[in-house]
């Protein structure tokens, strides 16, 4: 087991080693180990590989000029000059929400970055300050449209955080696919099979593989098949593709680059990196937040006061999650072994000390 404290303080100085400013490094890995205690490990130390390998290939810039590109009193586009994603997703959000604090919303569109971790980190970024947080991203094409076989859109999560009085705040954060590319690698390396309705061979039949996007196959979106409304999850990640993309002028669809090394980059482009959008909304520019507030929790004791199935209960989106940070907090943070060679592997290259 590792701690919170241990691992971020680990990944800061690797990402340091790799020539990121100190406060840049700081935020990316605050977004990994957040994953990791809100139980979402396919987006925490498992990915640090994946950007080991980026910077070794040169394709991730770790000193970026990150700008505005236009703007409106409560919009903007921000160019994010091929930065680690967690970095100009931050700064993305942080205007998102000056301009709700001026104008009372704050929508901002990103070009030009890379794989920024999990979306709900930056939604919840607006909770400290009474606002509603939105962020969504597109991601390289693994996902096949209803009634496809071709890889020809993200995981395309969305993420939306909005304050409670008494309970803790609502966040549903939530991919276009039954399951996350992470979590798939995740089942590999833990030598596991998949459920049916994750994804597909290259010929469309249903598998159990998690490893077989590396064959030609491909992931499905929400619903799996037809019958069980994947068309209905082939428009949300189509929807969040034309917003993280179409608007921001990044990349989409298929053209979205690889974020991992051993993948090559394509040669057509239509855009710019990888798109995220984001949006900030202050409560009191709709009503008072207390009262909002306290309406919430209105709203969340309703819905846990449901009448459940046998042996279950109603769940609040969120509340897993912060019942992990609480529970993850305190026993600590476990690595599946192979997660923690490669992380070791990583700690030697760069001369950093790492327990295994």
């Amino acid at each position: 087991m590792y701690t919170a404290d241990y691992l971020k303080s680990f990944v800061q100085r690797v990402f340091v080693q790799m020539g990121c400013p100190e406060d840049d490094a700081a935020i990316i890995a605050d977004v990994f180990i957040k994953a990791e205690l809100r139980g979402l490990p396919s987006h925490g130390m498992l990915r640090l590989k994946d950007y080991f390998q980026l910077w070794q290939a040169r394709r991730i810039n770790v000193r970026p000029q990150i700008k505005v590109v236009h703007e409106t009193p409560s919009t903007a586009v921000v160019d994010g000059d091929n930065a680690v994603g967690m970095v100009a997703a931050y700064r993305s959000m942080q205007i998102a929400m000056e301009k709700a604090r001026q104008v009372g919303t704050g929508w901002v569109a990103t070009r030009n970055s890379n794989h920024y971790g999990i979306a709900g980190y930056y939604a919840m970024m607006a909770l400290q300050e009474d606002m509603i947080g939105i962020s969504v991203t597109n991601a390289n094409p693994l996902v096949a449209p209803t009634f496809s076989i071709q890889r020809m859109l993200g995981t395309n999560p969305l993420a939306v955080a909005i304050p409670a009085g008494k309970y803790r705040p609502f966040v549903a954060d939530f991919s276009s696919t039954p399951i996350s590319r992470g979590k798939l690698a995740v089942m590999e390396k833990k030598g596991q099979s998949c459920d049916l309705g994750y994804v597909q061979d290259k010929d469309g039949n249903p598998s159990t593989d998690p490893g077989i996007l590396s064959k030609g196959g491909s992931m499905l979106t929400l619903g799996g098949d037809y019958e069980h409304g994947s068309h209905k999850g082939f428009c949300m990640a189509a929807t969040i593709d034309i917003f993280s993309a179409v608007l921001s002028g990044a990349n989409f669809g298929p053209f979205v680059p690889p974020s991992v090394a051993y993948l090559p980059v394509l040669e057509q482009k239509v855009g710019e990196g990888t798109g995220h959008f984001f949006g900030a909304m202050r409560i009191d520019a709709f009503q008072p937040a207390d009262h909002f507030k306290a309406k919430m929790d209105q709203w969340i004791e309703t819905f846990k006061n449901a009448k459940p199935v046998p042996g279950k209960k109603v769940i609040i989106p969120g509340e897993p999650e912060f019942d992990n940070e609480e529970r993850i907090a305190r026993q600590g943070i476990e690595l599946v072994p192979a997660i923690a060679t490669d992380v070791k592997e990583i700690a030697d290259f760069f001369g950093i000390p790492f327990e295994v």
